[in-house]
């Protein structure tokens, strides 16, 4: 089990999402007002509070949202996780569809610290359900793909 500690968002692309507390996650596009929302595998991205905070000790500062994460939750390594797995939040229902991601122009993080973990470490999924998200909420597996 896991537990939510930021819900993230960002009006556009390229930009770091903000930490909001709390968002609408709808059926098949992801979190309303996020710039990454859409029809397609990406709708959602999770990242694990414990892999930012392994990342901090090497001396990066960096504010939640800061990878372009949308959800930061403690409890759940998700790079080692299947594809297909599922994870309900309420009742929210997102499906895991991809781990890690190839990076094509290294973002600020990068630049600073000469690595960022959102390619290796961050997993993205869909909406199976709508709802809503708020921190401090947990995070269930249901189903290992």
């Amino acid at each position: 089990m896991g537990k939510v500690l930021a819900v993230c968002i960002s009006e556009k692309k390229g930009t770091q999402k903000k930490n909001v507390g709390s968002a609408r996650f709808v059926e098949d596009w992801g979190i309303q007002g996020d710039a990454h929302a859409g029809k397609w595998h990406r709708q959602v991205s999770l990242l694990s509070h414990e892999k930012v905070e392994a990342f901090r000790a090497r001396g990066a500062v960096v504010d939640d949202g800061a990878f372009g994460e949308n959800l930061v939750v403690e409890g759940y390594d998700f790079k080692t996780l299947p594809i297909g797995t599922k994870f309900r939040c309420g009742d929210v229902e997102l499906e895991l569809t991809q781990v890690g991601k190839e990076c094509h122009s290294h973002c600020e993080i990068y630049k600073v610290m000469g690595d960022c973990i959102m390619p290796r470490e961050g997993v993205f999924t869909r909406v199976l359900h709508g709802g809503t998200i708020s921190v401090g909420d947990e995070l269930t597996m249901v189903e290992e793909g």
